[in-house]
């Protein structure tokens, strides 16, 4: 169940100047997630432009935390270049809240991620946390999963079958590529990038496909969904919290 929406005491109404940018949106969102952040501790960093929001306000308050435990080499970077201190995952028993955006969010909190192409060190930190907050602008919230292309991290060799495998549910795959080559991830996988599907039951959904040979990581977000939403609006951040 979704809690009912409400304005955060984090940012206030937009006035009436002007629609805010989303970049604004994103950089409200990023500031709000603070409220989230304990003193003393490590903190669960994702990726993305508006988790790039988030690691710039973390930077104003860097001396009251520990570190951060990074889902990406990019946010590894930005974090080191700020002076935060990034730590690998297995000096980390547990992470208190895992910070991330999403590139759709439904009203239960589950998530397709990827579209920066670290769903699977994401979805490594998220498990690793004990709370999920998921920054995003009002745009990624959507009703049914699946209008944003699904990815999928798979290894090399594997691609094709997968390909097939979702063609048979209706799906139009193809492999994510960069400067006309395949796109090569962190771990040194591919990304399949899936459209036409419409994710009904992101939990079933996401068991199915993690256990097809050659899937390393699926990008609905079912099993490690998000706890709380901070979403932008023109009118301000609304929190929305799930069970």
């Amino acid at each position: 169940m979704t809690a009912p929406v409400s304005p955060s005491s984090a940012t206030g109404a937009a006035n009436g100047a002007g629609a805010i940018s989303q970049d604004e949106l994103k950089a409200q969102v990023g500031r709000a997630a603070l409220a989230y952040v304990a003193k003393g501790e490590i903190v669960g960093v994702g990726t993305g432009s508006t988790v790039n929001k988030f690691i710039d306000a973390l930077a104003t308050i860097k001396d009251q935390i520990k570190g951060a435990v990074s889902s990406s080499v990019a946010s590894t970077e930005r974090l080191r270049a700020l002076g935060i201190p990034v730590f690998d995952s297995n000096e980390v028993d547990e992470l208190g809240v895992y910070i991330d955006g999403a590139d759709e969010i439904d009203h239960h909190g589950f998530m397709v991620k990827g579209g920066g192409a670290a769903l699977t060190r994401e979805k490594i930190v998220a498990a690793q946390s004990r709370r999920f907050v998921c920054i995003a602008d009002a745009s990624k919230l959507v009703d049914t999963l699946g209008a944003f292309p699904l990815p999928v991290e798979v290894i090399p060799m594997a691609a094709r079958r997968v390909m097939r495998q979702f063609e048979a549910m209706g799906g139009i795959a193809q492999v994510r590529e960069k400067d006309g080559l395949p796109l090569v991830t962190d771990n040194g996988q591919h990304i399949v990038d899936v459209t036409g599907l419409r994710i009904s039951d992101p939990l079933a959904f996401e068991s199915e496909v993690s256990q097809w040979p050659g899937v390393v990581t699926v990008g609905v977000f079912a099993h490690q969904k998000a706890d709380v939403c901070l979403l932008g609006t023109p009118s301000g951040v609304q929190t929305m919290q799930f069970d």
